[in-house]
Formats: structure tokens, sequence, C-alpha cells
């Protein structure tokens, strides 16, 4: 007879076309800890069927407008923080993208961002970041400084998308016509795309920032005002990444 440890590995290292098999093989085994597996396993495949509904569901923009050909993602991360760059990602998926588990970032932990993160630079037709410095944000604005870094995210894919899909706001000075969607981060899987790559991108780079400057706590709080944070402000004085016209009232 099979050990426990044979029958997990069996099921382990199964694709999912051949878990009905193994359940089949396995209903009759009267082994409690087999049955368990079997339940474990039924309810993964549920999980895996309701994210796939779900994610059919964050596909309605890209069916409604993929006659126009390629559509591109917009996303943004770092408007509120008070020190670091605002980072934008503009992404292409392809048409068939089957990508699971994409999402606003911030309903993703951090381990699943990174996973989808190596997924998204891997499947897409095209990916395109952009960004404004702290120095950049101070002198025209946070605003202005974001779609900055959007028409720099677009101009840096390798190809021109025939639509962009944008998380609320409409870019100017950007000759591509534009699909504002509130919330698309959580209702268009391109959208979902963009913010996961920003939010990863922008993070790894605070996580170095923490390095040279570690009295701030960047790798915890990302720049973003946390009472340590403004304490050590407080305590230090600006570094030269905070954004001056973000701490007047701080220092």
């Amino acid at each position: 007879m099979e050990t426990m440890k044979d029958i997990k590995a069996r099921f382990a290292s199964a694709k999912e076309g051949e878990y009905n098999a193994l359940f089949r093989h396995y209903e009759n085994d009267e082994r409690s800890g087999v049955q368990k597996l079997i339940q474990q396993y039924h309810k993964k495949l549920q999980a895996l069927e309701d994210e796939r509904v779900r994610t059919e569901s964050m596909k309605k923009y890209e069916h409604e407008y993929e006659h126009l050909g390629y559509l591109c993602g917009i996303d943004e991360v770092g408007r509120g923080p008070l020190a670091g760059p605002v980072v934008a990602c503009a992404v292409i998926l392809p048409k068939d993208c089957d990508i699971l588990w994409l999402n606003d970032s911030k309903k993703l932990t951090a381990k699943k961002r990174e996973e989808l993160y190596d997924v998204i630079l891997e499947g897409a037709v095209s990916v395109g970041i952009g960004m404004a410095s702290p120095e950049r944000i101070d002198e025209i604005n946070i605003l202005q400084a974001t779609y900055e870094a959007m028409r720099q995210a677009v101009s840096r894919l390798s190809v021109q998308p025939q639509l962009l899909l944008n998380d609320a706001v409409t870019i100017p000075e950007i000759q591509i016509p534009q699909v504002p969607i509130i919330k698309g981060d959580a209702k268009s899987v391109s959208i979902a795309a963009a913010s996961i790559v920003a939010k990863v991108t922008r993070d790894r780079m605070m996580e170095e920032y923490d390095k040279v400057l570690p009295e701030y706590g960047f790798a915890s709080n990302k720049g973003y005002g946390s009472a340590a944070h403004i304490e050590a402000l407080k305590k230090y004085g600006p570094s030269p990444i905070h954004r001056k016209t973000f701490i007047t009232h701080l220092s």
C-alpha cells in the first residue's frame, strides 16, 4: 500500500488536468489522511475556477476595446509619500493573457506582488517604466510629475498601443486615445498589471535607499509618513530623497 508521503507527492507533482484521475483513483481509500488530501485539492481546484471567473470579469474593458489593437494599462504608485520618486508603469498584455490573481497591488501581499511581477514581465507584450524624482515633484508638483512619469512610461513601450486604459486619470499632452477608469486597478487586468509592476519597482528602490539612509526606515514605510518616519525626520532632518514641498510643516 502506498504511504501518505507517496500519495502527497503524487498530488503535489500533478498538473491541474490530472487531479480528477487522482480523485477517482483514491476515492475508496478509507484513510482519513487520503480523504482530507482529496478534499484539499478539490478546494484548490474550486479556488482556481473562482479565480478564473473573477479574472474574466476584469477583462471587461479589454474585451470591449480589443478590436482596436494593442491596449495599454497605466497606473502609478507613490503620489502620497514624503520621500522617494513617483513611479508609473505602462503594460500591454497579450489578448490571450491567462495570468491569474491580477488585482489592485494594495490588495496583494508583498510576496504575491513579487511573484506576479516576474510573471507579468515574462508574459507581457511590452512594459514601460517612468518616474519623477523628488526634485522634479518639488519643481512641478506631484500631479504634473505623475503625468510626466506616465508619459515617460508610455514612451518606453516597444510597441505603440492604440488605446490607454488609465487608473482614474486622463493624461495631458498625449495623442493616444484614453479611457480613464475609476478604481481601474481592480477592474482591468491591464491596469492591475501596471499597478503591480509600479509598486514592486518603487518598493525595491525604497529598500535600496534604506541601505544608505537607514535612520528613516524606508524599507518598511516606503517613504510614507508613518509615526516612526516623521519622528526620524524631526530628529535627523530631511534626507536627499525627501520631497521638500511635502514636509514644510514637519521641518
